[in-house]
């Protein structure tokens, strides 16, 4: 495409031209694509996604929890302060379930535990002093020594030790299903100003008799930990065994054109980390409590297995607001035309093996030609004839001084060649180019005619140019 290709291009434009097609298969497929539209955009764009409203998407969000009850093992009853980390109640809280105790270590040297990469050795040739390993248990001392029990060395180490000593593992799910779990949630949505807490009391002592339920207690956010388990669907003696995580997902999704009591939060409980990994399954971790043995610190080493709870809160709020509404209902106008621009591709592609349709719908209009002989009508001095065209319809004004009426002059044309037509005006004429039996009557106000080749190219009339003269009446209509 050259410069005036692109000149063209940029000059030119294009309207829509209206065709009506007479096709019962096309007008059907047409209404359906506009009747989907509509569907989509009234039921699920305006009555389920609110698209009339503004939107807020995360709250604002504080967690606080609080834990519960008593439990007993075979050597000790553990209280909350033993079985809950941390203490402070935070969204993330643990609760013990199993633990295997490790009593009486002390700081000394002892033979590196079997485990160890590396650690088994022959003499003290194969320990280097001051060494450490990842997986190991302290710094090793460069000698090699026997393990207890006599099945074979090891490198010792300066560690808390024994490092392989006999653990006692002791359980705690016995009461562990009945422990309390309080988590008191507040949300606040800033763009709307909007606060609210999953705890409406009516009286102070609510709490201390209530206990959560779906449709009675909505307000009342105490759970015992074996429901929140059972809500997971876990069993709670397998999983107080090798421990887990629970997630409790409180959801606010608010719709602000409705009272605020109509925004309620809403709770559901799912297990989060894998369940069936090889590898690291569960969930333990390790932590120790020191004393002092006849001047000697010690210390007991517990390794941990429980539940722990994550509380995860999310959730919108809608308010309804013009600009979005707007927009959606622009949206939803303008997709209806998504209707005529498929079955345009269809009646044009699919069914325009003639090119019956494309030759009316696309049609290529000529620039206006430039005025050089006739001049703007008046009302008194021009008499205004209008030619119908194959094509379209042109008007050409045509002089009248005077009140001598106007008379119309034609050739047949000879031959089977095409005639002409000349209207009279006073003393000046205008040229009609047009077969002479094509004009109906020799009325010169309307005339209908064809276009004529003696005419110059784009011009259906030609008119004089009128005197500078009074404007005279105009002349009466010949029937």
């Amino acid at each position: 495409m050259g410069v005036r290709g692109c000149l063209r291009a940029v000059s030119s434009y294009s309207s829509p031209q209206v065709v009506v097609v007479r096709n019962g298969h096309l007008g059907t497929a047409y209404r359906a694509l506009q009747l989907l539209v509509l569907l989509y955009f009234t039921g699920y764009v305006f009555i389920i996604q609110k698209g009339y409203q503004e939107r807020e998407m995360g709250p604002e969000s504080s967690v606080i929890t609080k834990v519960k009850g008593v439990t007993q093992s075979p050597s000790k009853v553990w209280d909350v302060g033993e079985y809950v980390a941390p203490p402070e109640g935070g969204s993330t809280f643990s609760i013990l379930t199993r633990v295997d105790i490790s009593p009486a270590q002390a700081m000394e040297t002892c033979p590196e535990g079997r485990a160890v990469a590396n650690a088994m050795c022959s003499s003290d040739q194969d320990c280097v002093p001051r060494d450490t390993d990842t997986s190991g248990h302290g710094e090793r001392t460069g000698r090699c020594v026997p393990q207890a029990g006599g099945t074979g060395k090891s490198c010792e180490v300066l560690a808390w030790c024994p490092v392989d000593g006999d653990s006692i593992s002791e359980s705690l799910a016995e009461m562990a299903s009945q422990f309390t779990v309080l988590i008191k949630n507040n949300i606040h949505f800033p763009r709307f100003g909007f606060s609210k807490g999953n705890i409406q009391a009516s009286e102070s002592g609510y709490l201390k008799s209530c206990m959560f339920n779906t449709t009675s207690a909505l307000y009342c956010p105490i759970f015992k930990l074996g429901f929140l388990v059972e809500q997971a669907g876990e069993d709670f003696a397998e999983l107080a065994e090798k421990g887990g995580v629970i997630g409790v997902i409180i959801s606010w999704n608010c719709n602000l054109d409705l009272p605020d009591a109509e925004c309620n939060p809403h709770y559901s409980f799912r297990r989060l980390d894998p369940k069936g990994a090889l590898a690291s399954q569960g969930y333990n971790y390790r932590f120790a409590k020191y004393y002092n043995w006849n001047g000697t610190r010690s210390r007991v080493l517990i390794k941990a297995y429980g539940i722990r709870v994550d509380v995860i809160v999310h959730g919108q709020a809608g308010k309804f607001s013009l600009i979005p509404t707007i927009i959606t209902l622009a949206t939803a106008l303008t997709s209806v035309g998504l209707g005529s621009f498929v079955c345009d591709w269809i009646l044009l592609c699919c069914m325009d093996k003639e090119q019956r349709y494309s030759s009316r719908k696309f049609e290529q209009v000529p620039p206006q030609p430039r005025a050089t002989a006739a001049s703007p009508c008046e009302p008194r001095a021009h008499l205004r004839v209008t030619v119908v065209t194959t094509s379209r319809t042109q008007q050409c004004c045509c002089s009248l001084e005077s009140q001598r009426g106007c008379s119309l002059q034609a050739n047949p044309g000879v031959g089977g060649s095409q005639g002409w037509a000349q209207l009279k005006l006073g003393q000046h004429h205008g040229a009609l180019g047009a077969p002479a039996a094509a004009l109906p009557s020799p009325a010169c106000r309307h005339s209908r005619a064809h276009p004529s080749p003696h005419l110059p190219p784009g011009r259906a009339c030609l008119c004089s140019e009128p005197h500078k003269a009074a404007a005279a009446p105009p002349a009466p209509q010949r029937g």
